[in-house]
């Protein structure tokens, strides 16, 4: 089972990358972040007709979470995640997919820091962690993935960076994000690298790209039933290199699990689908 993560820094803006993306890399799931499109404005078409159904959360502006599933829909579990109700950004979404329970996760970023962004990282990350132990605790399969806006450790950014007034980087945001691996999660991306660089972000400006002066950003946390069965992962450059490109690459790890067969038509469209085009404009 194929699962990916991927920033996609405007769904609409860059579809052609995410469906060129999509054919190539062939992922059974895949966490979208970044969406920056309101629920009526997400592509629900054209990413049907490449063989995937969705459940979505938009937002007009920066933020907006999906999960897609190769052959399926989604069943969707959580559209926020718990813990604040009067949060409305769009930051997470929670889906089972072939008896599997993925989360895609758009952390704040928190810059500047100190300042009430931050704080608000700070807070989300404590809800995120209050709700990850609850999963844990389940027992169940639990794929936690998406952009994470933390730089993990000093090997998880490029050498000779001047980023330490980041709120990526901060004593807090790392001590948070170790705090959720000390729950029982395992980080997937270094438990199969553990040394040596390993980007997944490269920013548009000072020719962060051609410089490969990269950040480990997007993750993903597994569950104890799931980290026995991961056997590898990629970091779509490829992808990142296309014109129009997201400053994320796509990432995606495999793991041993069965799923369901594949149809070679495309799923069926959701009921929301179904409502919008007759005009109901009816979420997800």
């Amino acid at each position: 089972m194929r699962i990916a993560t991927f920033n996609i820094n405007n769904v609409n803006k860059r579809l052609p990358n995410l469906l060129a993306w999509l054919a190539a890399a062939k992922p059974d799931v895949v966490c979208l972040q970044e969406l920056k499109a309101e629920d009526r404005a997400f592509p629900l078409a054209e990413i049907e007709a490449a063989g995937y159904g969705a459940v979505w959360r938009g937002q007009r502006t920066w933020n907006g979470v999906a999960i897609l599933a190769r052959g399926a829909t989604p069943v969707i579990t959580r559209r926020a995640l718990p813990g604040d109700p009067a949060d409305d950004q769009a930051r997470y979404i929670e889906a089972a997919v072939n008896g599997v329970l993925i989360a895609s996760i758009y952390l704040p970023n928190g810059n500047p820091q100190p300042g009430p962004k931050f704080d608000y990282k700070l807070a989300w990350f404590e809800r995120l962690k209050a709700h990850a132990a609850e999963l844990l605790a389940a027992g169940v399969p639990v794929v936690l993935a998406g952009d994470y806006n933390v730089v993990p450790t000093e090997a998880d950014i490029w050498p000779g960076h001047h980023e330490q007034a980041n709120a990526l980087l901060q004593p807090e945001t790392r001590a948070a994000y170790q705090s959720l691996l000390d729950q029982g999660w395992t980080d997937a991306l270094r438990t199969l690298q553990p040394e040596g660089p390993l980007w997944t972000f490269w920013g548009y400006l000072r020719h962060r790209w051609p410089n490969d002066k990269g950040m480990r950003l997007d993750h993903f946390l597994l569950s104890p039933v799931v980290a026995p069965k991961l056997t590898r992962f990629n970091v779509g450059t490829v992808a990142r290199s296309q014109d129009g490109a997201s400053d994320h690459a796509p990432v995606w790890i495999d793991i041993r699990h069965s799923v369901a067969p594949r149809s070679a038509a495309a799923p069926r469209p959701s009921s929301a689908a179904r409502a919008r085009r007759r005009g109901t404009g009816r979420r997800p």
